[in-house]
């Protein structure tokens, strides 16, 4: 009973590789927020915005910022409900909600996290010569 993403990873699929070497300037860009979705109010999550996203990992944005799924329109095709008359809205404007995939974030957080550890296993290094 668990549902599982996979994203193709094999080695031989990819090239042109190069480390990441700038991801906690790219961490500290990132806006992570306490809220809770409109239609469910008692219910608080952690997350993203994905349009303050996207221009850092651009890849885990699905979606355009803003977007909105146009007003239809009733035709001539349409069976009309009484009282409708063609050229009625048949369906409102709504929001087309961008999305975001939060796995995709891992590779950067894992580079930060590295970079992090290696200023602070310097600055140990640093401070036992300095203690010693």
């Amino acid at each position: 009973t668990a549902v599982v993403y996979n994203t193709s990873s094999d080695y031989r699929l990819k090239e042109n590789e190069t480390a990441i070497t700038d991801g906690i300037e790219r961490i500290k860009q990132l806006k992570p927020y306490r809220f809770n979705f409109k239609e469910e109010p008692d219910k608080t999550l952690d997350g993203f915005f994905a349009h303050e996203v996207s221009g850092i990992v651009p890849e885990a944005i699905s979606g355009d910022k803003d977007a909105m799924h146009p007003e239809v329109l009733y035709t001539a095709d349409d069976e009309l409900p009484e009282g409708k008359n063609i050229g009625d809205v048949k369906e409102a404007t709504k929001i087309n909600p961008q999305g975001i995939d939060q796995a995709k974030l891992v590779p950067l957080l894992t580079s930060a996290l590295q970079e992090a550890i290696t200023k602070i296993e310097t600055l140990e290094a640093k401070v036992a010569v300095l203690e010693g």
